[in-house]
């Protein structure tokens, strides 16, 4: 089946929402407004609202092009920390009681257990990521290096960035088999088609959005596949400026340039994200297609909760979200308060049933005023008969009625 890629009416529509996939969840960002919904195994939704405002609106020189990508890095690791933690809570994983260990992490931390772990694995996944993704590769283009007699001049960038590449799909790939991971490659592509459909200015429904692409040019796995092309580049010009740079000092430079190279990702992806044309989506290509291992068709109701997060984080800005947001219409009533609704909407029905009863005159009623009518003169029966009319327009103005909205379409 092919998808639909959304061609916007509306460019102010493109870049105003961003999101990421948790646990059983989405999370959508709009603004300073930060929105996470996750599907409990009761079937319910939870939403966690918060607010998040870069430090970048707070100091200017923070936002200028290049070092504004390093602070978004930053600022985004943070936040997934924080969502990651919003969507345990929301799915009730965290323990009822404190241990010790975490009644001290608290007093001295101000961390919970649950925060503290995810701060470690994300320390931890930084250091994985710099030895899978810029030592090992090094290494593997020194070891080809040796191999040949220290032949390969520049073409060892070209070694280390196959290596890259190669070790970065097969790392993918490998994690996409673990249910859990499956899953939240599952929510990820629901993030992108619910953005999908709203860029192209569809309404939000599950169905429409089903219909809608689940690449995006500004994912952040083709952000990272754009930084290894990046590293690439890098990697031909320290070759080319210094080619007896060796060992443990080519890798110190590499972690050197590492900004600037991060910063340049940063503008390119945003840039893409805005604008559509052969060059761009020459050189987003290679990200589009390694989400094919990242996002996976969603489920109807995994889009639903996508389409949560997207209304609720954009409530502010558009008037019909802040209606879905201030009536709740994620949560599922009762079945005893849905009774009660309808047993009012009949209730009310009735009543106006009676009310309009009691204005519309009766056969009787005409038959008295026809005979006053006669009584009185032909005055008087000229004043009676508009109301014989006034009902004959009303039944052909509710013909037109009913026939307009085809005619619209």
């Amino acid at each position: 089946m092919k998808y639909k890629t959304p061609s916007c009416p509306d460019k102010s529509r493109l870049g105003r929402v961003g999101g990421q996939a948790v646990l059983e969840g989405v999370m959508m960002k709009a603004g300073n407004r930060t929105v996470t919904s996750c599907r409990k195994e009761d079937g319910s939704i939870v939403v966690n609202d918060s607010t998040f405002v870069s430090v970048r609106k707070k100091h200017k020189i923070l936002d200028i092009p290049l070092i504004r990508g390093v602070v978004n890095f930053i600022e985004m690791m943070k936040l997934s920390v924080t969502t990651l933690e919003a969507s345990t809570a929301a799915l009730g994983l965290e323990e009822e009681e404190e241990t010790r260990f975490e009644k001290w992490l608290k007093k001295h931390f101000g961390l919970n257990i649950t925060k503290f772990i995810m701060v470690i694995g994300v320390v931890l996944g930084l250091a994985l990521s710099v030895a899978l993704f810029m030592v090992l590769p090094s290494l593997v283009g020194m070891g080809i290096d040796w191999l040949v007699g220290g032949k390969l001049g520049l073409w060892r960038a070209v070694v280390e960035g196959i290596a890259k590449v190669a070790i970065f799909l097969l790392y993918l790939w490998l994690v996409s088999f673990m249910p859990e991971i499956k899953r939240t490659f599952m929510y990820h592509g629901a993030e992108h088609k619910t953005i999908a459909t709203f860029e192209a200015g569809i309404e939000l429904t599950p169905e429409n959005c089903k219909e809608y692409t689940r690449y995006h040019p500004r994912c952040g796995t083709s952000f990272m596949f754009f930084m290894i092309l990046l590293g690439i580049i890098a990697g031909l010009f320290i070759q080319f400026f210094l080619p007896d740079i060796k060992g443990i000092y080519y890798i110190l430079i590499r972690l050197a340039i590492l900004p600037l190279v991060v910063g340049i990702g940063y503008e390119f992806i945003m840039f893409a994200g805005k604008h559509d044309n052969f060059i761009i989506r020459m050189i987003s290509a290679p990200g589009l297609w390694v989400q094919r291992i990242t996002t996976k068709e969603p489920t109807l109701d995994m889009l639903e909760v996508a389409i949560v997060s997207t209304k609720c984080a954009l409530r502010d800005e558009i008037p019909e979200f802040m209606e879905f947001y201030q009536s709740r219409a994620w949560e599922k009533k009762p079945a005893s308060e849905e009774r009660d609704e309808v047993s009012e909407n009949d209730e009310g029905m009735a009543t106006r049933a009676e009310e309009g009863a009691q204005a519309t005159p009766s056969v009787c009623d005409i038959a008295e005023n026809a005979t006053l009518c006669e009584e009185n003169g032909t005055q008087a029966n000229e004043e009676s008969a508009p109301i014989v009319m006034d009902n004959s327009r009303s039944t052909e103005d509710n013909t037109s009625a009913e026939d307009a909205p085809e005619a619209e379409e």
